[in-house]
Formats: C-alpha cells, structure tokens, sequence
C-alpha cells in the first residue's frame, strides 16, 4: 500500500509529486494500528483526523516508551532537511521492528508563501497530506489567529467603553497576528477616523507562529490546563503600573471556546504509512520552536519510539525543548539526533549560498568546528548523540568521507542517510545506531541550568555555555524589567531566547564559531500563561518580511484543482 522510494536513480519527482503519487490509507486504519477506538478519532476527510483529549487522558496511565529528539546544526537558508530526518527515522526505525510513532510541528503559511518553503519533509521521507498539512490543514492555525485577534479586540473595546481597570494604552502589550510574512505591519497606528473608531493607539502584528496563545496551546497538557494558562495572559499595566491579563478581561472563556478542537493533537501519516501526530507550530528563532505537549506524550504511550523535532539548530529549538518544554511537561528525552548536510558545513565555513554545490573538500573540513561545537552542547544536557549526515545529490564522496572522518573527533557516531532518496530504507543505519544509544540507557537528562538561577544569569548561561559568547549585553530598562519580574515572583520561569538561527551569535553574516562577541539584548517580555520569558536579542523581528521573490510568485493551482508549485 506503500509508496515505494527507487532501488536505481530515475527521473527527479518534485515533492508534491512525490506525495501525490503515495497510496495513502485511510486515516481510521492508522488509528486502528495505534489501538485508538473509532470513537475517538474525528476525522478530517479520509487522510487525516484528530485524536480526543479523553483517548489521550486514558493512555496516559500506560507506560511511556523512548524519546529521541531530531535537531541540526545552524542551517542555511533553505533549511537542511531536519523534518525529512525525523520522517525518514521514524520510517526506518518501523523498518528495523521498532513500533515509531512521529511527532512534528505544523507548518507555518509565512515560510510556505515566503522563501524556506513547507514543513512536511520531503522526497520519499515526508508526512502525507502534503499539501493541506502545508497550507489550512485542520484549521489549527486559524483558531489560534481567532483567538489572539479576540483578545486584541476585547482590550480595544475594554478601552472605548470606559476603561474600568484604567488599562494605559501606553502599555499595552498584546499586538494582533497574521500567519502570514508581512512587513508593512509591524507598526502601525489603530484608532484613526473619529471617537466611534476606539481609542488611537501604537500598536502593531507578529506573525501567529509567535503568538502567546500558539505557546500556551503547545504547552497545554488538558483543557483545565489551557484555561488557566490563557487566563494568566498578561496584556498590559494599568496607569498605576498594576499587570492587566486576560482573565481580568473575563476573556478564557470565549478564548478557551475558540481553541477547543485546536487541542486536539492531528493526526497523519507519512509516505510509508506510519503514523504522525502534526499539532502546533511556534518557530524557534522567536518562540520556543517545538510540537505540542499533548501530542509527545500521547505518542510516547502508543509506540515503542517517538521521534520529535524542534526548529532550527541546536542552539535555538533544542535548547528551549530540553529547557521549556521538557521542564513543562517532565520529559526525559533517551536520544538527540543533530543533522548535518554538506553543504550547511561549507556555509558555516564562509562559503556563499550561491557556491554551495560546488565541491569544496577544504570548506567542510573547516565547517566541523561549527558541527563540533553543536555536539559539545548538546552533550551538556545529559543525552547520547548521533549525527546524521543527511545526503544531497551535490555531495561528493571526498567532501563525505572528510565529515565521516571526523567521527572520532567529534565522540560520537556519524552515519550518513539517504532517507530523501529512498525513504526509510535509506535512514536503516540511522535508526540502528539510535537504538543502541537507547539501548545503552545511558541519558541522564538534566535542563542547563536550575529553577532557581536569576533570570539574567539564565539568560548569561545559554549565551556562555551554548553559543559561546563572552556576556550579555542588557541596559538598566532591561534588568530593572527582570529584577521586576522575579520580584512578583517569576523568577522561577525559564527563559526562551529569540536569536538569529544563522549564527551562534546574533549576527547573521558571523558564522562558524565566533569568538569574543556578547549577544545584545533589547527587550524582554513576561509571557505567563506560555510560562517563560521572551529574550528579544540583535534585530529578531516577530514577524517577517517577504523575500525579493516570494515563493508566492510560483504557486498555483492547475485545471484539475490540484495546487502547484508548493514544495
């Protein structure tokens, strides 16, 4: 029933391609094969469904199986295949007789109509269907956008009836979102055209990826859990300097009643037809860049493996899955998988996007270093690693054979994989080596630092210990803000840094492994119902612009119906 990859090189299909041409089951038969009853499954047509929250509160009572974690080393711009991995591990780990079960983030429309493309994976190692988990899917997105704008709208009215809790329109906090890249929002002015207009204000959009409530659902464990975190929403102070939230407003209920179905983690399957739970999708260069709560720990109860992924490199979404979600939810992952690709180690040597393909035996041996430092990080929170190499047709065997080399070098094992090409069955050797680092049982999860450190020095301990930097630079606004915080008793929360993901440091153009720079930060912001702390660092923008020519530009939607040009 498979979508077979090929044994022998043919014809390069696309991705969409690719998943148009995979013979999907119906989504009750990947349910079935979970032990998840009819009953508690809501589908979404014939490919895809939801799972209820009640199924997912029963299985929790089973015991959880192991946890390995997919991150990457700092990507280029067009990404370096780390959803791909994911799949294509999950797949071959099912290959080898390993019950896997894959947990991914949803896909943004921002990077889909805009330059890093779609988030399903890709070639013969991708989650099916493509092109609705790419675009609207099962509505997920739209409710959290519903439900952030509500709100938005709830103050804005709060100020144009009389203003009861003296709410400062100079300090509000809660902007609007769009799921889509756009610029000319970032700032902008409301209010204009009269009294009957509401009040004039400076406000602006971030992107919905940023959200608070894309956080707060990620993070739910329950719906009691959700209402509570949506209700702590800080959204301004009054002019006394008192903190408004969202249940000051009465507004968790209407928000809760928006993002009922939103908490019900998606179910999918991928080109092999094993299952995938799709559900959320913050990034991590501006939130904390991992899959929901609900969906990691309902699959760790239906497989023997769940194989997850966190955004961008290591130092952005591994980081804040092992410091905020892992703390949140009281997980403890058994492995890390940390991809790299050819052409990201030649990039980190200095290497333009434009020569990328060019054979550069010497630029990769300069790009381990970069690799080097991610392997040493991640080995600080406690939790065996492999790398993947994960395979592009420009590779050559003299710039493959000088990353395998060294494997003794870095202290762990390096297998490269072919999971693009041929699916599951090329990532085989991947899953093996995983599953003896599992086997071995020797994790010993520990996040980087304790509940206990001071906000600033959290926020000094991720710049020294993982990107390198010598300190942190922060005026005294920013550190009378945090004082301020730990003084009405925050001081506790974790921290979610927002970074280039480009760089260790918060230059783009500084790649490699910088020295002697401190990581600038500008801004810091009190998210209690996500349960963190926004870290605002360099130029981070929350929400992005278009590229010079948008992906836009070649989507499109033929006489068939069928969309093209989505990749």
């Amino acid at each position: 029933m498979t979508l077979e990859a090929p044994s022998t090189p043919r014809k390069a299909l696309s991705d969409i391609e690719i998943a148009r041409a995979a013979r999907a089951k119906p989504i009750m038969e990947i349910a079935r094969g979970l032990g998840i009853p009819e009953a508690d499954v809501i589908p979404y047509g014939h490919d895809k469904a939801k799972i209820t929250l009640g199924f997912r509160e029963r299985a929790l009572k089973r015991p959880a199986g192991k946890l390995v974690l997919v991150t990457a080393i700092s990507p280029t711009p067009a990404g370096e295949g780390k959803t791909t991995t994911t799949v294509g591990l999950g797949d071959a780990l099912n290959r080898i007789g390993k019950r896997a079960v894959i947990c991914l983030r949803e896909p943004s429309l921002g990077p889909c109509f805009g330059m890093k493309g779609g988030a399903a994976g890709g070639g013969y190692a991708q989650v099916i269907p493509m092109e609705d988990i790419n675009l609207h899917f099962t509505g997920d997105f739209h409710a959290i956008t519903a439900a952030h704008n509500l709100l938005a709208a709830l103050i804005d009215n709060h100020l144009q009836q009389g203003n009861q809790l003296g709410l400062d329109p100079r300090r509000i906090t809660w902007r609007r979102v769009l799921d889509v890249n756009d610029r000319a929002l970032r700032e902008i002015v409301i209010g204009l055209g009269g009294t009957g207009n509401g009040v004039v204000r400076e406000t602006g959009f971030d992107i919905t990826a940023a959200s608070e409530i894309m956080a707060v659902v990620t993070l739910s464990s329950s719906l009691a859990d959700l209402r509570l975190r949506l209700g702590r929403i800080v959204v301004g102070e009054t002019y006394a300097k008192k903190r408004v939230s969202a249940s000051d407003l009465h507004a968790e209920g209407a928000l809760l009643a928006l993002l009922r179905d939103a908490l019900n983690p998606n179910l999918v399957q991928t080109l092999e037809n094993n299952p995938a739970f799709v559900h959320c999708g913050p990034f991590a260069n501006i939130a904390h860049g991992c899959n929901s709560v609900v969906a990691t720990t309902l699959a760790l109860r239906l497989g023997e493996y769940t194989v997850t992924e966190a955004g961008f490199g290591a130092d952005l979404g591994a980081e804040k899955f092992f410091d905020i979600k892992c703390r949140a939810a009281g997980l403890r992952p058994d492995a890390v998988v940390l991809v790299a690709t050819i052409r990201a180690l030649k990039y980190q040597a200095g290497i333009e996007q434009k020569n990328l393909t060019k054979p550069d035996v010497a630029a990769v041996g300069r790009g381990i270093a970069h690799l080097e430092k991610h392997v040493k990080n991640l080995q600080r929170f406690g939790v065996p690693c492999v790398v993947a190499i994960n395979s592009f047709t420009s590779d050559t065997q003299e710039e493959i054979a000088a990353l395998e080399s060294a494997q003794g070098k870095l202290g762990v094992r390096v297998v490269r994989c072919d999971h693009w090409a041929r699916g599951g069955a090329g990532a085989e050797s991947l899953a093996r080596a995983v599953v003896i680092e599992v086997e071995a049982g020797s994790a010993n999860f520990k996040p980087l630092y304790d509940d206990a450190l001071g906000l600033f020095e959290k926020i000094e301990k991720i710049a020294r210990d993982i990107y390198g930097a010598d300190g942190v630079d922060a005026d005294l606004k920013v550190r009378e803000k945090l004082r301020r915080f730990e003084q009405e008793g925050f001081g506790a929360l974790p921290v979610c840094m927002a970074k280039t993901q480009y760089s260790f440091t918060t230059d783009p153009t500084q790649r490699g492994v910088p020295r002697g720079f401190t990581i600038p930060v500008r801004d810091v912001d009190l998210r209690v119902g996500a349960g963190f702390v926004l870290v605002l660092t360099g130029e981070i923008m929350t929400m992005p612009g278009l590229p010079k020519v948008p992906a836009a530009e070649s989507i499109d939607v033929d006489a068939q119906g069928r969309i093209e040009g989505l990749f």
